[in-house]
This record gives structure tokens, C-alpha cells and sequence, in this order.
């Protein structure tokens, strides 16, 4: 089985780094699943700037750090560009699909992402040219 590329959606993140009971638990067995399989963990530069809000708004600068560490050293990030542009642009013509969201999918479409993992239900089902899978968390964990 070769490797696979897997974006994570921002909540991820949060779950893995904050305390979320039962669900940060499995967010974490599924980093280790990925780790030991060798899959590569995707992430876009949105939620670099989205995970960094709650700790600057309470000036915690060890959890700061953790986000600021994990994401530039464990993903590979992803930035929103020309190229991106245009997968967005088909994306937001579905207009359920919010921006923020548009701009995840966007990202992983344009890195030919396997795997898109999201906790957001909404996003279930959708097909997104340069996305093979989209899952929710909670499939994921299974």
C-alpha cells in the first residue's frame, strides 16, 4: 500500500492540541495510524492563521508555539495562489460550500490530496475534482 496524502481541516488541529476528551484521543490514535503508515499530512496556510487565533486572544504562548511548530513541521502547508484560485472559483459555485471551506478544498484539490478529513458533516458526499475522498472525522476514526 503506497502513501497517502492527507489534508486535515482545521478543527483536527485544535482536537489534537486541545483538550476535547474522547475525540482529541482518537484525533491523536489517528496521527499515530498515519505516522506509522507513512502517510504525509496536509494542511493549508488558512489554518495556520485560524488555529493561531484563540491562543494570541489569550496571550498563551506555549500553545502558540505548539500550533506554530506542528503545522510548519509535521504538514506541509499549503498556500492559496493563482493556481488555487481557479479550483476555488468551481468549488464556490456551489454556493452550500462556504469560503473558508472553498479555500480548504481548493488547497487540497490543487495538491491532488487523497484524502480530505473534515469535521464538518456538510462537506460529506461532495466531489471536488483533485480530491479523491472527502470523510467526515468521525469515518475517519473508525
Amino acid at each position: 500500500m503506497g502513501v497517502s496524502r492527507i489534508f486535515w481541516d482545521t478543527n483536527l488541529f485544535i482536537y489534537l492540541f486541545e483538550d476535547y476528551g474522547g475525540v482529541s484521543k482518537d484525533v491523536d490514535a489517528l496521527r499515530r495510524r498515519m505516522i506509522a503508515r507513512g502517510d504525509q499530512l496536509f494542511a493549508s496556510t488558512l489554518t495556520l492563521g485560524e488555529v493561531l487565533v484563540k491562543p494570541l486572544e489569550k496571550g498563551d504562548e506555549r500553545l502558540k508555539r505548539s500550533y506554530w511548530e506542528a503545522l510548519t513541521q509535521a504538514a506541509t502547508l499549503l498556500s492559496f495562489d493563482r493556481d488555487t484560485a481557479a479550483h476555488y472559483a468551481v468549488i464556490r459555485k456551489d454556493r452550500t460550500v462556504k469560503a473558508p471551506d472553498a479555500i480548504q478544498l481548493a488547497c487540497a484539490a490543487q495538491a491532488r490530496i487523497d484524502l480530505f478529513i473534515t469535521n464538518d458533516d456538510h462537506l460529506k458526499g461532495k466531489a471536488i475534482p483533485g480530491i479523491q475522498f472527502i470523510v467526515p472525522l468521525k469515518s475517519a476514526i473508525l
